[in-house]
């Protein structure tokens, strides 16, 4: 079923056990109702998925719309990001990544899975405000997780591939800088025939952090401009909605 299709709430609930062609085995979700979602960046459907390995909750932002011309859908893995997401914090570029690729989304058709319980690339939200201050200390994101003893990206995609299958998405154009996606989602059985950039401006509270992610963490970012964007814009009263 492409993005699209939730709109009619034709896909499955349940979760199979069974190992699939690709000969991956799927990880077991449950999804709820698909309900019509208005936003400042216009009509979308919504559907709640239930890890059922972890309890973690999750949600699909899907375009009502198939994608133009025939195209694979377009597809964000957004990891859960408080600070940015709903406090605007500029120390990270998740925000305006998640303002971008909704706009993207609703213009071109697909989906965007916001994946809740990875905060701080899965280390948590206390732990992340730990690296925080490592950071303010002199450490970059990787070396302040590792003074920490965590892992620098502890995140798992089973489960997001999972939901995407279920929901019919098997061929996928990415909406990310970071090759690590793609790579898991394909040992997962998703294949990824795009990589599209979602690079905002860097603000000069989160150069440093986009760089180390540009050098050590093979994110695909230009940086050639360092510039202080305006914010994106958006009705005042879902200011405080996204980061």
């Amino acid at each position: 079923m492409t993005a699209s299709a939730a709109s009619n709430g034709n896909h499955r609930d349940g979760h199979r056990a069974e190992r699939t062609g690709s000969g991956v085995v799927p990880h077991p979700v449950s999804g709820g109702p698909v309900v019509q979602l208005p936003t400042a960046f216009g009509e979308f459907v919504a559907q709640a998925w239930t890890d059922l390995v972890t309890g973690v909750e999750h949600l699909a932002v899907s375009s009502p719309d198939a994608p133009r011309n025939g195209k694979a859908p377009l597809v964000r893995l957004h990891s859960e990001c408080l600070t940015g997401d709903v406090f605007g914090s500029y120390r990270c570029d998740c925000g305006e990544q998640l303002a971008y690729a909704l706009e993207l989304i609703q213009a071109e058709g697909g989906t965007l899975l916001y994946l809740r319980g990875q905060e701080g690339r899965g280390i948590g939200l206390a732990n992340k405000i730990k690296a925080y201050a490592l950071q303010e200390a002199g450490f970059d994101t990787v070396e302040a997780n590792e003074q920490l003893g965590l892992p620098v990206d502890a995140r798992s995609y089973n489960a997001a591939a999972q939901i995407l299958a279920e929901m019919g998405l098997h061929e996928v154009r990415l909406l990310s800088n970071n090759p690590d996606k793609q790579n898991r989602l394909f040992r997962a059985g998703v294949k990824v025939v795009e990589m599209v950039p979602t690079e905002v401006p860097s603000r000069d509270q989160n150069i440093r952090y986009l760089q180390t992610k540009k050098d050590r963490m093979e994110h695909r970012l230009l940086l050639d401009t360092h510039v202080a964007p305006v914010p994106v814009t958006m009705p005042n009263t879902l200011i405080h909605e996204q980061d």
